[in-house]
């Protein structure tokens, strides 16, 4: 057995929030850059053929690419179809009058919110799809960043996210231009479950739909990842709770998740940032990988924090 592991970063930088999936039958991983809002101007993605070597894929999108984006681009999501890829991104980190954090004389996060980007491949070169934001009102209270598209067996498309304490669930339109109304004339139902914070994920596992998110503060070791389980993408969810937090002997302020199912198996890892032990700055976070493991009923175990990370793990046939 090759003893081989990815270690814990899985690759150098301060970065957050990663996406993890399977395309043209390599790992990629799609992070937030961490930094201060006025310097997350653009996202790096990183690739792998066996968990181990990481090909980093620098600026696949920035704001000489989505000019409406000034800062704050935040956790991609991406999704194939029809052999083109989708990235669906957060950007301005958008207020609005009322919040504590609005400024009346900062433009910037006046404007903005959910955005999509295409290309022919993963890495790239990604173009703005729409030349504006998909999603940049307020509904149910949401705001519109920490977008998750999720791929139903029937092939419906839909777009999980929200922050500020609220999540909305919408059905995408046939080429992702828009929103296929909900019964009530609705384009978005809000499914935001108790505790709920950011950061939704949802996958099928078994005729299962596990749907995640992240509570707590993301300044801080309360940050952590809980999840609910479902027969049906669109609920109810019973919440379940939680899978994956701190552990003083390793990190703190783990969350803000994905899940790889590796091709052909039912082998599955957590993608997670986290804090390193001492934490010396706000942004100072790191992608991770862990095994997710499932109890005979379905239920996740508590996800272990390691320094060791994947073993070396080929995609079959490639």
């Amino acid at each position: 057995m090759d003893t081989t592991t990815s270690g814990n970063p899985i690759f150098e930088g301060w970065y957050a929030d990663p996406e993890g999936a399977v395309l043209n039958n390599e790992y990629w991983v799609y992070p937030t850059y961490s930094d201060d809002f006025e310097k997350q101007v653009f996202l790096d993605a990183f690739s792998s053929k066996d968990l181990i070597t990481w090909q980093k894929h620098e600026h696949i999108l920035d704001t000489t690419i989505i000019t409406w984006c000034r800062q704050a681009l935040w956790a991609p999501s991406v999704i194939e179809k029809e052999s083109k890829f989708y990235l669906f991104f957060g950007a301005n980190d958008i207020q609005r009058p009322g919040r504590d954090s609005y400024d009346p004389n900062n433009d910037i996060n006046h404007f903005g919110g959910i955005g999509v980007a295409v290309s022919d491949s993963p890495a790239g070169p990604f173009k703005d799809y729409l030349g504006k934001p998909l999603v940049s009102d307020f509904y149910n209270n949401a705001q519109p960043i920490d977008q998750f598209v999720f791929k139903d067996v029937d092939g419906t498309f839909y777009l999980f996210y929200g922050g500020w304490s609220h999540c909305n669930l919408g059905k995408l339109n046939s080429d992702f231009t828009g929103f296929i109304p909900w019964e009530n004339g609705a384009l978005f139902k809000e499914i935001t479950p108790d505790g709920y914070v950011e950061g939704p994920f949802m996958f099928l596992r078994k005729g299962i739909y596990y749907f995640m998110w992240s509570e707590g503060n993301w300044t801080d070791d309360s940050y952590r990842v809980v999840y609910a389980i479902a027969d049906k993408a669109i609920g109810p969810y019973k919440r379940i709770g939680t899978v994956l937090e701190s552990d003083e002997n390793i990190a703190t302020g783990a969350g803000h998740h994905s899940v790889i199912n590796i091709p052909n198996t039912d082998a599955w890892i957590m993608v997670y940032h986290r804090r390193p032990i001492p934490n010396e700055d706000r942004d100072h976070r790191v992608t991770c990988m862990d095994k997710m493991e499932f109890n005979s009923d379905g239920t996740i175990k508590p996800v272990q924090m390691t320094f060791t990370g994947m073993h070396k793990t080929p995609i079959e046939g490639y």
